[in-house]
């Protein structure tokens, strides 16, 4: 028998409780700029590939690769979330905790 082994990517509270989760895979053309914005309920995802530049409200701007995990708070501003390539495209899945008719994602 085959040892299962599990290693920790993310331990982030939820201080609400969605009723409901919608997965998407995502991909950003190269050199896109998403421009701030915010998600109504908290946002959970996997970078699949490319270089992603990702700035939350009052935090340094992080690089993310291929095998990066990410939280986007409830509400919280995230001012980048940007494509680092001119000549690549980024991809990452991202699974979006919603109560109600939440939208994905409001820009600001």
């Amino acid at each position: 028998m085959t040892d299962i082994h599990r290693t920790a990517l993310l331990a982030h509270a939820l201080h609400a409780a969605p009723d409901r989760v919608e997965g998407y895979r995502v991909e950003l053309p190269p050199g896109q700029v998403a421009g701030p914005h915010f998600h109504p309920g908290p946002v959970i995802g996997y970078v699949e590939s490319g270089l992603i530049a990702f700035e939350r409200d009052g935090q340094s701007v992080l690089e993310l690769r291929a095998g990066d995990v990410f939280v986007e708070p409830a509400g919280e501003t995230i001012h980048r979330f940007d494509n680092l390539s001119d000549s690549e495209p980024a991809a990452f899945v991202a699974f979006y905790l919603l109560t109600g008719d939440q939208a994905l994602i409001l820009p600001l």
